[in-house]
């Protein structure tokens, strides 16, 4: 979309608060455009495809991982930011990074990272996201990470504490501040939130861990699937879910773009720094966000909590601790390359490290390090 063409609210890509090292304008595409190649081409995004969205990666070929769950995110925030005149590629490079610093084995691998680095401070993949876009990617002779704008480092940066918001520089400075950042931002954590819960409940069906009976319980679920069964009376039940998680997601998208349109245009905000100052404007209406938390409910309960699941997830937080602690008990067990950055903050090393592998390779890792024929 030519700047001509973007909403006066939107970010321009002519006016970037630019990258932390200087380089050169792209003579071919925008500065947003640029940002979303590089990570199309980083290695943190091609290992996206054996991490874990729900389930683990040897579990099956046709769940959602993380690249996959990304590629969604993608494709739903562009069509929203389209509707509102937003800059669709600020919005692209967002979404596909917003997960490049999450850890093998979902939120379970995350825990239990973040547990083994509490006295280390912490770790949260959102920050590691950020992490690994300006630091540990290592693909230019110029500078260390991908060297992204501002914009992108502003919207993958979704949430941070005050004490990690002022190490951070500019890009934590509006948790300081109490601001937004831009709409695009904004859209994109949403789409994020639509592509999950919707295609959870595909992996859960599929899987045999969710039943109908228990969707059916779910309002937004329940109202769709009466559509398509009304329509489509000799449907099979396979083609029945993908027709209404379809739907779902159509209604989602839907009333995310109007109700987000109704409130800049209650707001009126002349530029970015506008929408900056500004309540949150991207939202769902009240009653949509109602029914999309009692979806989210009941995956949690039906879905995340399932006995399956658990057990997996604690298989996960074992390998995941049994590696950080091994790795920290002695460091000369990392490659190469790790040991030297363990050198100067071994924990954090060493959660990047582990942060960085794939479901399997963490399990080739673990079988390596503690099974007798490893």
């Amino acid at each position: 979309m030519s700047n001509t063409a973007l909403a006066p609210f939107a970010a321009h890509a002519d006016r970037s608060r630019g990258r932390r090292y200087p380089e050169a304008d792209p003579v071919s595409r925008t500065q947003f455009q640029r940002d979303r190649d590089r990570i199309v081409h980083s290695t943190a995004f091609r290992r996206l495809e054996y991490k874990t969205q729900v389930f683990v990666n040897h579990e099956g070929d046709l769940f959602r991982t993380r690249l996959t769950h990304s590629l969604e995110v993608a494709q739903i925030a562009r069509a929203v930011a389209c509707n509102l005149r937003l800059n669709e590629d600020l919005t692209e490079a967002i979404a596909l990074a917003h997960d490049l610093g999450h850890t093998p084995f979902g939120h379970a691998g995350q825990d239990a990272l973040h547990e083994c680095m509490k006295p280390y401070g912490g770790f949260e993949h959102n920050l590691q996201s950020l992490r690994v876009v300006d630091a540990l990617e290592e693909r230019y002779a110029a500078f260390d990470g991908l060297n992204l704008t501002f914009e992108t480092r502003e919207g993958i940066l979704k949430h941070c504490s005050a004490k990690n918001a002022r190490e951070l520089g500019d890009v934590g400075q509006r948790f300081l501040d109490r601001r937004q950042p831009s709409l695009e931002a904004q859209i994109a954590n949403l789409a994020d939130e639509i592509a999950y819960n919707n295609h959870d409940i595909d992996d859960g069906l599929r899987s045999g861990l969710l039943q109908l009976r228990q969707l059916e319980r779910v309002p937004l679920f329940a109202r769709h699937s009466a559509v398509v069964r009304a329509e489509y009376p000799a449907l099979a039940e396979r083609r029945m879910v993908n027709e209404t998680v379809r739907r779902m997601i159509n209604t989602l998208v839907v009333d995310l773009t109007q109700e987000s349109g109704r409130r800049v245009a209650d707001a009126a905000p002349a530029d970015v720094d506008g929408v900056r100052s500004a309540a949150p404007l991207a939202a769902f209406s009240a009653a949509m966000r109602q029914e999309a938390d009692e979806l989210k409910s009941v995956l949690h309960d039906e879905l995340y909590r399932h006995y399956r699941v658990m057990r997996m997830s604690t298989k996960a937080r074992r390998i995941v601790s049994d590696l950080f602690a091994a790795f920290l008990g002695e460091p000369r067990l990392l490659p190469d390359d790790h040991q030297k950055r363990a050198a100067d903050d071994a924990p954090r090393a060493i959660a990047d490290y582990v942060a960085g592998m794939t479901d399997r390779y963490a399990i080739k890792e673990h079988k390596r390090l503690f099974a007798i024929d490893g």
